[in-house]
């Protein structure tokens, strides 16, 4: 994938998460500047999420560890370790969820 494209790709994850995050209804507030999309949760801990562009991945840091997302063509997801059903929605849903302390689904 050439580089315009990641970039277009990854400028509208980051937005599809931020309307997602709002359509949630869960109380978590973020942040995007410099391509660095932070989650903050009212326990004070964050998720952080940012492109690769050399490694064409997004990386999220939250409490549980990193985690790198590749993009699967076939799929149209961003999915962790190639795998569809660990996509960078539903495991964001998951992080949340651990941070949050309350079901959050994106």
């Amino acid at each position: 994938m050439n580089e315009s494209k990641f970039n277009q790709l990854v400028e509208e994850t980051m937005v599809a998460i931020e309307e997602a995050i709002d359509d949630s209804g869960a109380e978590i507030d973020y942040d995007n500047v410099a391509d660095i999309l932070t989650l903050e949760f009212s326990n004070g801990s964050r998720i952080i999420i940012n492109k690769q562009a050399p490694l064409s991945q997004i990386w999220v840091a939250a409490k549980s560890g990193g985690y790198h997302f590749d993009y699967d063509e076939s799929t149209k997801l961003w999915c962790l370790n190639g795998d569809p059903d660990k996509n960078l929605f539903s495991q964001l849903s998951l992080y949340c969820t651990q941070q949050a302390g309350e079901d959050v689904q994106l």
